[in-house]
């Protein structure tokens, strides 16, 4: 009637469920009869029942829901029947939405092996809070059914969860196994835009999965279908998901726990069979204990924080420069106004035709070139035979062919080589302008280098990125989740901030050479004796090679860290490999100038070196034919190397008559110095050198052959920086052997490159992630930050790795500056 009111919602329910009471009275035990009429249930209390094809059961369970409230159900289900070919069916209806299993819960693992479950529970899709002011009624229908002909038997339980709702900096208990998934809510609180779920478990296995799904029904929480929705990751002892509220319009999400059946995902191994009843046990076997703790992320001021630090820890190196080279200014200007300048700062002008000629003192004359008599004197001429220095600039008249310009230069190479005691002024006889331009060629082919390598690794990290933002897979990179930032499209913006360092340093390092290059070009102009024809010769072009080097393996370090993994760690280190080789090349140049490698040759040893990189994270986790052909050509290179280097690349091997005669010629070299007449090396402190570079070299190709290490990328670098430590290490003792002086600055340098070195390498062995292992045990090296809350050990492996770098680029910028007042002839080589 108009007149009255609607009844309330309260009282449909307790009508519909006493019909459903009275309809069931007649049935047993006062179960649901046979017709499939609703009986209504209680929570918390088990119900036990038998159905078949002719019978199936219907419970109803009703609540009240409070306004503002989210109310989670939970229903737990056990049969003991294993028959596959009859399950017992249960199908949950709620007012939006069905959810259905069978039991035996059937999981698929490796070679389709299958793993049954006898005992199931799942929570239900809690109910969206009703805006309404007044409490509201909810009802759940549970039906149970079976195709099978003959009774099975079942038990039922429906809980509503009181702990479903996750709080802020507390940590929650729990339990989980395959068929007993868990999920819980988290709301953002009002202050927080950020937070971090950290999940901590005693035991590595089994094997879990963690998941941050948005609120919406169903609820992905099985094995086969838990990364359908969300962002995942595998665990053994711990995870971690930083979520950030703009992800989630609601503001909130639930955070799911799957039990993975097996544990090969996560580094386990797998069961060789299962037979028979073993399947009973899976429950018992395969149930993890968890703790989930949600913690506010940082905030954006962090963020603020962290690029200032950045950015203003390295613009204090060009503070420190712009004093250094201020204190240098004044120092020069104090000398050149009291009269009493000396070489060193480039003051002296030349006042005769040859300096070297004309006032070498007697009983020194040994490896000076004599102007008059020598073939190769035009070398040297006067400086109104010599190119003008403006003249100094790259053309395309002149090939290579054009550096040897002495009528008998082979001739000359054979006898001033082979001398027993070498001085920089028999190896540095070829023109200046051309060696200059030979060596600018290194510059200019890394930058087309850097140009084509950085560009697809670019696209190529950009869609891991995309990958890793659309899938939700966050076992595809191995990031730090423990101090992970993201910021934009990034995951892990922090690691890639720390590389700021690199290419700020290389960029201050090439203004330092430019400096220094055009101070150089000034002198050569002036014609300033000493510029000329004292100190080691300037040639910077390897110098600016190395600061490209050094920015572009920021840039490459940083393209690695937006998705690092196995296959794309090459990217970090390809230009370390060029880093270490420059270096090495540097500072054979720097006593050997006309006879050092060429750019080409250079930079096809290390495309060579970067393919057997590639080839051996390809082939050299398990393939021995592998290790046995690098170990080979290891050995065999490292030989050739040293012949060439012991004999000045005097050293020919070529047969008139055949091949053949290349092996002829290496065993009459062996006999006639080895056996037939056995005596010391011609080259005393060469060969020292070159037998210990040779143990070395023969150790890491044993070790290589042993042990065969996964981190192939890694092996190689530390070849490198070996090599390059014991030819600097062999530099600096032979410098201070032939009587000559460290200056401050260089060591300052060296103190300070040994310091840096020392701290980084601390950090580099804090090992964060290694994805040599599966991904959930490298989550298990996650740590928290250590630096401004922002920045983790890697991080600041980053921020000194960049200053130790430099300052071992500045030592070998600077190290023979005391020469620059010894003439040529008195400066050894070795």
């Amino acid at each position: 009637m108009a007149g009255q009111a609607a009844p309330v919602p309260g009282a449909l329910l307790c009508a519909l469920l006493c019909a459903a009471a009275a309809a069931a009275e007649g049935s047993p035990g006062g179960s649901p009869g046979p017709g499939g009429s609703p009986a209504p249930g209680a929570f918390g209390r088990v119900y036990r029942g038998a159905v078949n094809i002719s019978a199936e059961r219907v419970y109803a369970f009703a609540y009240r829901s409070e306004p503002g409230q989210v109310d989670a159900v939970r229903v737990y289900v056990n049969s003991s029947s294993e028959n596959l070919r009859y399950p017992v069916l249960f199908v949950v209806r709620q007012q939006k939405g069905v959810l259905s299993w069978q039991v035996p819960l059937i999981f698929r693992g490796l070679y389709q092996r299958t793993y049954n479950y006898q005992e199931v529970s799942r929570t239900l899709c809690p109910s969206e809070p009703t805006p309404e002011a007044r409490p509201s009624d909810q009802i759940i229908f549970v039906d149970v059914a079976s195709m099978a002909p003959f009774n099975i038997a079942y038990e039922l339980l429906v809980t509503r969860l009181e702990n479903f709702q996750l709080e802020t900096n507390k940590a929650f208990n729990f339990t989980a196994s395959p068929s007993q998934p868990q999920y819980f809510l988290y709301k953002f609180p009002q202050d927080v835009d950020s937070v971090i779920i950290n999940v901590v478990s005693d035991a590595a296995y089994p094997c879990s999965v963690v998941s941050v799904q948005d609120i919406v029904c169903p609820v992905y929480d099985l094995d086969h279908n838990v990364e359908f929705n969300g962002v995942y990751q595998s665990m053994t002892k711990q995870a971690a998901i930083t979520v950030q509220r703009k992800d989630f319009p609601g503001e909130q999400f639930f955070v799911v726990f799957v039990i993975k059946p097996e544990d090969y995902a996560c580094g386990g191994s797998v069961p060789s069979s299962i037979h028979g009843n073993a399947n009973r046990t899976w429950n018992l076997q395969r149930t993890k204990n968890l703790q989930v703790t949600i913690v506010p992320s940082i905030k954006k001021s962090v963020y603020i924080q962290a690029m200032f630090f950045s950015f203003l820890s390295f613009l204090s190196f060009y503070l420190g420069s712009v004093i250094v080279a201020f204190v240098h200014y004044i120092r020069v200007q104090r000398k050149a106004s009291a009269g009493r300048l000396t070489p060193e700062h480039g003051s002296g002008i030349m006042t005769s035709s040859h300096p070297i000629s004309a006032s070498t003192p007697e009983g020194s004359s040994y490896g000076a070139i004599d102007e008059s008599g020598s073939s190769g004197g035009h070398q040297l001429s006067s400086p109104e035979r010599r190119p003008p220095a403006g003249s100094d600039t790259d053309s395309s008249v002149e090939e290579e062919s054009d550096f040897d310009t002495m009528p008998e230069i082979e001739s000359d190479k054979n006898i001033i080589r082979t001398k027993v005691f070498l001085y920089l002024s028999d190896l540095s006889r070829k023109d200046r302008r051309i060696v200059s331009k030979k060596y600018k060629i290194y510059f200019w082919n890394i930058i087309t280098i850097a140009v084509f390598y950085a560009l697809p690794v670019i696209q190529l990290v950009i869609t891991y990125q995309t990958v890793v933002n659309v899938t939700g897979n966050q076992d595809i990179c191995y990031y730090n989740f423990l101090c992970a930032h993201p910021l934009g499209v990034l995951s892990a913006f922090n690691n890639i901030l720390s590389n700021v360092g690199h290419m700020m340093l290389g960029f201050l390092f090439l203004l330092i050479v430019l400096r220094r290059d055009i101070l150089h070009r000034r002198a050569m102009e002036m014609k300033d004796i000493y510029t000329l024809d004292y100190g080691i010769p300037k040639h910077f072009g390897l110098f600016y090679a190395m600061g490209i080097a050094l920015m572009m393996e920021g840039v490459l370090s940083a393209c690695y860290h937006v998705c690092p993994n196995y296959s794309n760690f090459q990217f970090d280190t390809s230009f370390m490999y060029m880093i270490a080789g420059l270096c090495m090349l540097k500072l054979y140049q720097t006593r050997h100038p006309d006879i050092n490698a060429s750019a080409y040759s250079a930079y096809a040893s290390f495309a060579v070196v970067i393919c057997l990189a590639v080839l051996g994270v390809v082939f050299g986790k398990n393939d021995m034919w592998f290790w046995v052909v690098f170990s080979m050509i290891h050995v065999l290179a490292s030989l050739a190397l040293s012949t060439q280097i012991y004999y000045m690349g005097r050293f020919k091997m070529d047969g008139p008559d055949s091949d053949l005669g290349i092996f002829r010629r290496a065993v009459m070299v062996l006999y006639t110095d080895c056996i037939q007449q056995c005596s010391w090396p011609m080259y005393m402190d060469r060969m020292v050198l070159l037998i210990v570079g040779n143990l070395v070299n023969w150790s890491f190709a044993i070790f290589g052959l042993v042990y065969r290490p996964r981190d192939f990328a890694s092996y190689i670098l530390g070849i490198f920086i070996c090599n390059l430590l014991l030819y600097l290490a062999f530099y600096i003792i032979m410098k201070l052997r032939s009587s000559e002086k460290l200056l401050p600055i260089p060591m300052f340098c060296i103190v300070a490159t040994a310091v840096v070195w020392a701290a980084a390498l601390y950090f580099f062995f804090q090992t964060l992630s290694s994805w040599e292992e599966t991904p959930a045990e490298s989550r298990e090296k996650n740590r928290p930050c250590i630096l401004l809350g922002f920045f983790d050990d890697h991080d600041v492996w980053h921020f000194l790795s960049a200053a130790a770098l430099f300052f071992s680029f500045l030592v070998l910028l600077t190290l023979d500056d005391d020469l620059d007042t010894v003439r040529r002839d008195k400066i050894p080589v070795f």
